[in-house]
């Protein structure tokens, strides 16, 4: 794990789901995932978007940063359909699906609407690959 990550963890977890730097004021989930290869559990910090119309519902963004390959957790995610999620001071199971096309792109666009940097994500990653958008909903 990236010191990074494990920074932003540490924070996440002291401060009941907030961290502060670039994501300052950003939703942010600490997704638990099995390496689909190794079998190794894995922790990463993302940011989500709620679904307004299900509380149990949050979408989460494959973007790597804008790089040309999508997330060792978007894989590992679809591999197994299945997530666990911290948000906030919970924890909970959490089932996956991939969203398709339209759906897709009407719930990227909010997020990039709120968040600029996942336009310009989009923008780095035109013509190489469309960014996964992934639905995770409580069990």
């Amino acid at each position: 794990m990236s010191d990074w990550n494990a920074q932003t963890i540490t924070e996440f977890r002291a401060n009941e789901g907030k961290v502060g730097g670039v994501f300052e004021g950003a939703p942010i989930v600490l997704l638990h995932h099995r390496g689909r290869k190794c079998g190794r559990e894995f922790v990463s910090p993302v940011m989500y978007l709620p679904n307004e119309t299900d509380s149990d519902s949050i979408y989460v963004f494959a973007t790597s940063g804008g790089a040309p390959t999508s997330p060792d957790w978007y894989f590992n995610l679809t591999a197994a359909g299945a997530a666990s999620v911290e948000r906030g001071t919970e924890a909970y199971q959490a089932t996956v699906r991939e969203l398709p096309d339209a759906e897709r792109d009407r719930i990227y666009a909010e997020q990039a609407r709120r968040f600029p940097g996942f336009a310009e994500y989009e923008r780095q990653t035109a013509g190489i690959r469309t960014i996964p958008v992934l639905e995770l909903s409580r069990v």
